[in-house]
């Protein structure tokens, strides 16, 4: 320390009432304790001492944030410190690493972190959003301030039971799903020594499997396809259906599709079905390019081919076409989604088209004997002279005609 003796000899008056002068002056309490007090008004505690033989400064606090009282206890915790070969300042500076450390190592920090830097760059953007809401909603309010180094398999646990009694069973797998990722991406930046969502294999109860309702019986189309061209509501939405039909993309990549993506002279619609995958050159039937034509005069001046009703900078709200075909009394037979298990049944079953066109045109992953993955251009006059023949297929289902066959060239 110092050989000053302490006195205690300043008073809390002495220290409030101290006034700038035209130079820097210090007002001393003993034991190498002081009040620094400069032209610009500001006092300041420091704490002058020896550490293996060298002067040093520590700075303790701001008056009167930091009282006489305070820098008194700060002085003996100094003391304290070199008695036992500690240097305060060192210790100081240490504190407010790991204090800020402790900040940017909580769950909530971390989660956000892998937001940003690596699932938004990885997935769609409505994957990202979704994943975002149930961090915050789920997660954030139970463990966001936990060090997620510290986060405990039974706390996890806990957190994703409040998901499943609401009854949302895939969604507390989701987040459990999650959270995983966000403890794996901890431990790779060295913020975590492992994953507590591993040890909550077989912990969850698991939601009944769902198949989306679909229309898989060609005898049981007509009605559909002629319920869907006497649609009395938006324009707009009986495209959607119509093409949904056609080409049994997702709904999701449907509602997203853009004018800039089709070339109708080449009649061919090229989007990417995830983020990051390879594109899909999706060939597009007569029908498909009639359909698209009719509808350019109404949204061709946008971005989206099938905008929402409210604002045409955003694409159809997702519950749109499951909301007509409810309408039109379908609800529990047929969704949006079902237009693709229809055509894969069908096309595969009824007009023997090969698995491995139907599954590219499908946006699954095909993979050849050796595991690659194919190109999703691969196949694709193939899959235009198929999908070519199921729009001819679904006319021929609507105008009734008797013993539809499939003349293939």
């Amino acid at each position: 320390m110092t050989n000053a003796r302490q006195t205690n000899k300043l008073t809390a008056t002495a220290v409030r009432n101290a006034k700038p002068r035209d130079k820097t002056y210090r007002l001393t309490d003993g034991g190498g304790l002081y009040l620094e007090v400069t032209p610009a008004g500001g006092h300041y505690w420091r704490l002058k001492y020896r550490f293996h033989g060298k002067e040093k400064r520590l700075a303790i606090g701001v008056h009167p944030t930091t009282s006489l009282a305070d820098a008194r206890v700060a002085r003996e915790e100094a003391k304290r410190q070199l008695a036992q070969g500690i240097d305060p300042s060192t210790a100081k500076r240490i504190a407010k690493l790991e204090g800020k450390a402790a900040s940017t190592n909580t769950f909530r920090a971390v989660a956000l972190e892998w937001l940003e830097q690596v699932h938004q760059h990885e997935v769609v953007p409505s994957h990202y959003n979704k994943n975002k809401r149930r961090l915050e909603r789920d997660v954030f309010p139970y463990l966001g301030t936990r060090p997620v180094a510290q986060i405990t398999p039974p706390e996890l646990l806990e957190c994703l039971r409040k998901v499943e009694k609401r009854g949302h069973l895939e969604t507390a797998i989701r987040i459990k799903t999650v959270v995983g990722q966000v403890c794996r991406y901890a431990i790779t930046t060295g913020r975590a020594e492992r994953d507590p969502a591993a040890d909550l294999r077989g912990a969850l109860r698991q939601a009944d499997v769902k198949h989306y309702a679909a229309i898989t019986d060609p005898d049981d189309l007509p009605p559909l396809l002629r319920a869907i061209d006497g649609y009395r509501g938006q324009p707009v939405t009986v495209a959607a259906l119509k093409l949904a039909s056609l080409v049994f993309v997702r709904p999701g990549d449907l509602r997203h599709a853009a004018w800039e993506t089709m070339d109708l002279e080449a009649a061919t619609w090229t989007f990417q079905p995830g983020k990051g995958s390879p594109p899909l050159i999706v060939p597009l039937p007569r029908q498909a390019v009639d359909i698209l034509r009719d509808l350019y005069g109404l949204t061709g001046r946008g971005h989206y081919v099938f905008p929402g009703l409210r604002s045409s900078k955003r694409p159809m709200s997702e519950n749109t076409l499951k909301g007509a075909l409810d309408s039109m009394g379908f609800k529990g037979k047929m969704t949006a989604h079902g237009f693709r298990a229809m055509a894969r049944t069908i096309l595969a079953e009824r007009l023997n088209y090969p698995e491995h066109y139907i599954e590219q045109q499908l946006a699954h992953v095909v993979r050849d004997p050796n595991g690659r993955a194919y190109n999703r251009t691969k196949y694709l006059e193939q899959r235009r002279e198929m999908l070519q023949s199921w729009a001819d297929y679904l006319d021929a289902l609507r105008e009734g005609a008797d013993n539809v066959v499939l003349i293939r060239a």
